[in-house]
């Protein structure tokens, strides 16, 4: 009789085991001939070398289950060991799961625009209203990468620039000024990577979340890289920003021109990217618009309410106005495809 020892080194151990050791015994009950031991990460099993052999492919199998689809059942583990297809593995349209076994996916048509982009380009601008999921959807994208170890980083970035409170009245050290910025991008990643790994990750900064001042002098690769609020940067931040990627880098610039929190005298540096990029290769670009937006029913009735409002205003002024489907500068974003 031999022994041997599965190390368990990915996985979220309160999934793969389940509530009560549910799994384990459900794993137990189907190598009768094996005598299996677990404790913490480690798995000693004995028994007959060749069916020891099958177990360890098995456990890599259902182990590689919950680190993709956060989730392991009754039916996961025996599709598994029969050598069927999972139901996780036979949906469709999936991008990752959530830490509570939820699919995530694109819920619009244009959701669905960002993920076929992100396919076929390296950069992809990503530009609509609050509540569109342009964040949502690519740190998805960027998860799923992670995950397929497509890519060995993923780096989240946004400019720190003040919807009417100043930095300097925040409490707490440059990392607790800048959290409040980045929350949003914490709040997605919490819903797809359980809290113990997405600590380790940031820890050993496979994950990284970073201000936009922070990027300069890097060069990004391996790694899928989003800018989000990018609306708020300057021409010389963004462009130091699309300059940073590396090699086997994928760049997702998201931004909603009706939310700039910039001087009236300095110009959105998205706004003259936007411009200046069309029609290069590698490129893709993405309008989102209220049809997208996937918040409660009334964000879209506010959205709404607040362009009939500027356009209002627009005509009493007789100036351009800033609206999430008629800003001048992305008349033609329909035209540009996935250029």
């Amino acid at each position: 009789m031999t022994e041997k020892h599965i190390v368990l080194e990915d996985v979220d151990l309160v999934v793969f085991y389940g509530i009560n050791n549910a799994n384990m015994q459900i794993i137990k009950a189907l190598y009768p001939k094996l005598r299996i031991v677990a404790r913490g990460n480690v798995i000693k099993v004995m028994g007959d070398e060749e069916e020891m052999c099958a177990f360890e492919e098995h456990i890599t199998a259902i182990e590689q289950h919950c680190i993709k689809y956060n989730s392991l059942k009754e039916e996961d583990i025996i599709d598994i060991i029969k050598g069927r297809k999972t139901r996780q593995e036979s949906a469709e349209g999936v991008i990752v799961y959530s830490v509570h076994g939820k699919p995530i996916m694109a819920r619009s048509e244009n959701q669905q625009n960002i993920v076929k982009a992100y396919d076929k380009n390296d950069m992809i601008f990503a530009i609509g209203p609050a509540g569109s999921g342009k964040t949502y959807t690519s740190i998805a994208l960027a998860v799923r990468a992670l995950k397929n170890k497509e890519i060995r980083r993923i780096i989240l970035s946004r400019p720190a620039v003040e919807a009417g409170e100043k930095l300097g009245f925040l409490p707490g050290d440059m990392r607790e000024k800048i959290d409040p910025y980045l929350q949003p991008l914490y709040d997605a990643l919490e819903d797809m990577i359980p809290t113990g790994k997405l600590q380790e990750m940031m820890e050993q900064n496979i994950i990284q979340i970073a201000p936009l001042a922070f990027m300069r002098g890097r060069t990004l690769n391996d790694a899928v890289v989003i800018l989000d609020e990018a609306q708020n940067t300057t021409t010389a931040q963004i462009k130091m920003f699309l300059t940073r990627m590396g090699m086997n880098t994928k760049m997702i610039i998201t931004g909603d021109m009706t939310q700039i929190d910039l001087p009236p005298s300095v110009h959105s540096g998205l706004a003259e990217a936007v411009s200046i990029l069309k029609g290069v290769e590698g490129i893709a670009f993405i309008q989102m618009t209220q049809k997208d937006i996937v918040r409660h029913r009334l964000v879209t009735r506010i959205v709404e309410a607040y362009d009939r409002h500027d356009k209002k205003i627009a005509a009493a002024h007789k100036k351009p106005r800033r609206t999430n489907e008629e800003t001048p500068i992305f008349t033609d974003l329909l035209d540009w495809g996935d250029n």
